[in-house]
């Protein structure tokens, strides 16, 4: 299975012409994603075929949430079930960096019958073994690790020794800094089988008048003039080379 972080309706549609098996819906990218709009949920409903996922974060920053952001994830939850999406990707951590298990576990109960993903609030968590045994035992069906690391390829190791530890109790599914020049080595190092990539391209803004100097997220490094969508050609050829190292069942 390949998934691609798709950051909004146009990327979702891209990864399915690209041969992507899941998506993972979000928005805000830039953030570390957060909860797509209602609108755009039903969209990618509409349009794809192929399985969709659905990331709940009511904001950026850490994920240590209070009664009231758990009041909206529960009815982003609630939301993504009665338009029949396929899954959700959430994480939440104690103020110590342990799994919030109770919360992990009640909120897996709320989403079934869809899967639910554990995202990379796993990379900060202090344990990640004792994590890995934690999210195992609050239902969740996957965990989204780069190995404690910034991008995947450098946390192969502990990916390695996680997917090991979980002896198929749980999907370990890599992501972060997955591409065509590493997705080989990836499958043959981890021994996973999903792995979680965006394959972003950018492309230039149709805008003639450009009013420079002025930053909307009030950072230089975010592009203003460049749309951020899911590239059909990156994502061709990590699916093609996975396809070609993990023949389907």
């Amino acid at each position: 299975m390949i998934e691609i972080c798709a950051n909004g309706l146009q990327s979702a549609i891209n990864a399915q012409k690209a041969g992507a098996g899941r998506i993972e819906l979000c928005d805000n990218l830039y953030e570390g994603g957060t909860t797509p709009s209602a609108a755009c949920i039903i969209l990618a409903r509409k349009y794809l075929n192929i399985k969709m996922h659905v990331l709940i974060r009511p904001r950026g920053g850490d994920f240590l949430y209070d009664d009231l952001e758990m009041e909206i994830i529960r009815e982003d939850i609630l939301f993504c079930k009665a338009n029949r999406c396929d899954g959700i990707v959430a994480g939440f951590l104690n103020a110590d960096g342990s799994v919030n298990t109770a919360r992990t576990k009640e909120l897996v109960e709320l989403a079934r019958p869809m899967s639910v993903t554990f995202h990379r609030a796993f990379d900060m968590t202090p344990d990640p073994f004792e994590a890995l045994e934690q999210i195992i035992s609050s239902g969740a069906n996957r965990i989204l690790t780069s190995g404690q690391k910034n991008k995947a390829p450098a946390g192969t190791e502990l990916i390695k020794a996680l997917v090991k530890k979980a002896a198929g109790r749980i999907i370990i599914m890599p992501g972060a800094g997955i591409n065509e020049s590493n997705i080989e080595k990836m499958i043959t190092e981890t021994g996973a089988k999903e792995f979680h990539l965006s394959g972003m391209g950018y492309l230039p803004s149709q805008m003639d008048y450009r009013k420079e100097g002025i930053f909307m997220g009030g950072l230089s490094q975010i592009p203003e003039y460049e749309i951020a969508v899911s590239d059909i050609k990156k994502i061709r050829k990590v699916s093609n080379i996975y396809s070609s190292q993990i023949p389907k069942a």
